[in-house]
């Protein structure tokens, strides 16, 4: 049966407008292998979805939660911009100069390290800063991303995800739409452990915060 066949969706709980669509099978990310792959290229950017993942993410922030800058990863730029002007509306505080919050994004180095060119350096340093995610799985691309966050001379102030397979990370809540628990039988494993490839179950796709390429 082709990926696609088998795809189901699961809802956001409050919001049954807000949907995921999953995808079980055997996939490989770049930091281990799952069982699930989580559709979430509409929710990137068709405004109307970004902006209501948006709203629901901003009511986790406490309007004394100061906030300056939103570093996107996974190509989540729209839905950033939406969660900026959500935070704005509800008097989160800008400590910056003009007032606004940025949305930002880092590149990954040859070694896999995040970076901020010169250019956006600013944006980061002496900043709160809020970290936007598509998918945690491990939690170790958000933990290289708060590395760099710190190296830089950023605050965090909190991490948002659409979909996280853990509830914290060094020490910090996650605040996702969707949890482990909303995805049934959703497992995550180390390559050299994995049971699906001691299974001899071939790989489905490869797969990133951008989507997969099938096998």
């Amino acid at each position: 049966m082709e990926m696609e066949e088998r795809m189901f969706k699961v809802y956001a709980a409050g919001d049954e407008k807000i949907q995921l669509k999953v995808i079980p099978g055997h996939f490989a990310t770049p930091q281990s292998h799952i069982s699930h792959y989580l559709e979430m290229t509409t929710m990137k950017t068709r405004c109307a979805e970004a902006s209501r993942i948006a709203r629901y993410l901003s009511t986790k922030y406490e309007t004394s939660t100061p906030v300056d800058s939103i570093i996107c990863l996974d190509g989540l730029e729209v839905v950033g911009a939406f969660l900026a002007e959500e935070l704005a509306k509800a008097g989160v505080l800008s400590m910056n100069a003009h007032k606004t919050i940025y949305i930002v994004t880092p590149e990954f180095n040859g070694n896999g390290q995040l970076m901020f060119r010169d250019n956006i350096q600013h944006m980061v340093r002496n900043r709160n800063v809020v970290i936007l995610m598509g998918s945690i799985t491990t939690g170790e691309t958000l933990r290289k991303c708060m590395e760099s966050i710190l190296y830089y001379g950023g605050t965090i102030q909190g991490v948002s995800a659409i979909f996280s397979a853990v509830n914290k990370v060094a020490g910090l809540d996650i605040n996702a739409v969707f949890y482990k628990k909303d995805v049934p039988d959703y497992q995550t494993h180390k390559a050299s452990e994995c049971p699906m490839c001691r299974k001899g179950e071939k790989l489905d796709a490869i797969v990133n915060g951008y989507g997969y390429s099938k096998l």
